[in-house]
């Protein structure tokens, strides 16, 4: 009886959770006095809060010679805050049921914290999150500890050869930018516990934050949190971003290494959020290779040759131009022959745009499958919150669903053309003969 139970709760929840993916996102935004963009939703199916804070404070705002120092700045950053040593932060998490994360990738970093909305558990998440985001402590030998768990990391990660290949690929596509710089063990080994306050200081800032609450709130409990979560973060300003990364002619790189299985990666830099040419892009590329076993890469490299047990395609569109990537694994003795093919399906693609029949079944997939991206608050908080990051119109999970279906084959052709540019592409492989 209780497994029954538990079973018709969780099918109640999700029912509710998708009726309102279905209903629509109503995203409030403002401005806090702080100087923070605020985004909330508000959700009343659950008796849950979840907050995300989200800076521009990425690998790409390392300094030069320091990579790494964004990655290590988040990852000591909830190790200790006020006056609460790590384990104190994690025994009052327990005793409230909470859950304390966090993230750092290439152009944003962040904490997000998932309580019960309840006033009493709720004030003592915020308290936590408050201190974690306003006063790390970078203890010493918090930094030293974790300094040596990235170096140890890093170093293990360069013995394999997709670690290798991604690694390679990013510092190919953008050597004279930001995004190509790559921690290494020599980078992170250098960095003290002055570059992390340096970091925190710079750019944990009220005007270069990003606050994202969805969940069992009132607008006006929304803006006191976001307003006690930044106030007394320093007001800074935006980060300041370089030049935009300059697309050079496409080239070859290999990396010998002693694995049977070459890694192979092409792509080039082609999209920025933000971009009108997303949604023909991302309605193309599920017939190239985003749509699994009816992509045309899987059926030409997988189906039809043997070549590679997975092949794919995706666009990474970022604060900056993001890249354009196919990937795929092979014997290293057939590692051309691979990249032959592949190159093959993509020039065919470029020429000829998706059939009909392909078009339909990549709108239908795309707008069948999205409820599910917005079927429970964590994923409704992960959309908003790069929605509030990157600026995006407030309506655009409402009209996601329209704008696949306005796309038309020649918009895909178009987009490519612009976007995909065969003489542009690089090639990165790790282990062919």
């Amino acid at each position: 009886m209780k497994n029954a139970m538990k079973k018709l709760l969780t099918a109640t929840i999700a029912l509710l959770a998708t009726q309102v993916a279905l209903a629509g996102v109503n995203i409030q935004h403002w401005v806090s006095p702080s100087g923070a963009r605020v985004y909330f939703v508000e959700s009343r199916v659950l008796p849950m809060l979840d907050i995300q804070v989200d800076f521009a404070a990425g690998s790409m705002f390392d300094p030069a010679g320091k990579s790494g120092t964004a990655a290590l700045t988040r990852a000591t950053l909830d190790l200790g805050a006020g006056s609460r040593d790590e384990t104190a932060i994690a025994e009052q998490l327990a005793d409230i049921g909470a859950t304390l994360s966090g993230s750092a990738d290439t152009d944003r970093a962040g904490v997000a914290i998932r309580t019960l909305s309840a006033p009493e558990k709720r004030a003592v998440a915020v308290d936590i999150l408050r201190n974690v985001l306003q006063a790390p402590r970078f203890d010493a030998a918090i930094v030293d500890r974790e300094r040596s768990r990235t170096v140890a990391a890093l170093k293990e990660a360069m013995t394999r050869p997709d670690a290798i290949a991604g690694k390679t690929f990013w510092a190919t596509l953008y050597p004279e930018h930001p995004y190509g710089r790559q921690a290494t063990p020599e980078s992170v080994a250098t960095l003290t516990r002055d570059d992390l306050v340096a970091h925190h200081t710079r750019y944990y800032t009220a005007r270069n934050a990003s606050i994202t609450l969805v969940g069992d709130l009132s607008r006006g409990e929304a803006e006191a949190i976001a307003e006690t979560l930044t106030s007394q973060l320093p007001k800074g300003e935006a980060a300041a971003l370089p030049q935009p990364p300059v697309v050079a002619p496409g080239k070859a790189v290999a990396v010998a290494h002693p694995a049977s299985q070459a890694h192979i990666l092409i792509g080039l830099p082609a999209i920025e959020r933000g971009n009108p040419d997303f949604f023909p892009l991302l309605v193309g590329n599920y017939t190239l290779g985003g749509g699994g076993f009816v992509s045309r890469l899987m059926k030409e490299v997988r189906d039809k040759r043997g070549y590679a047990y997975s092949v794919y395609s995706y666009f990474q569109p970022l604060r900056q131009t993001g890249p354009f990537q196919i990937g795929l694994q092979t014997k290293r003795s057939q590692a051309r022959e691979a990249i032959n093919v592949t190159r093959e399906v993509l020039d065919g693609f470029l020429k000829s745009g998706p059939s009909d029949e392909e078009l339909a079944a990549a709108k239908a997939n795309l707008t069948g499958s999205f409820p599910l991206r917005l079927d429970s608050n964590k994923k409704i908080l992960d959309n908003v919150a790069v929605i509030g990051f990157y600026g995006l119109p407030l309506d655009w999970l409402d009209r996601y669903q329209d704008n696949i279906r306005a796309v038309t084959a020649d918009a895909i052709k178009q987009a490519f053309a612009r976007r995909v540019r065969a003489a542009d592409l690089m090639t990165v492989t790790v282990a062919a003969d």
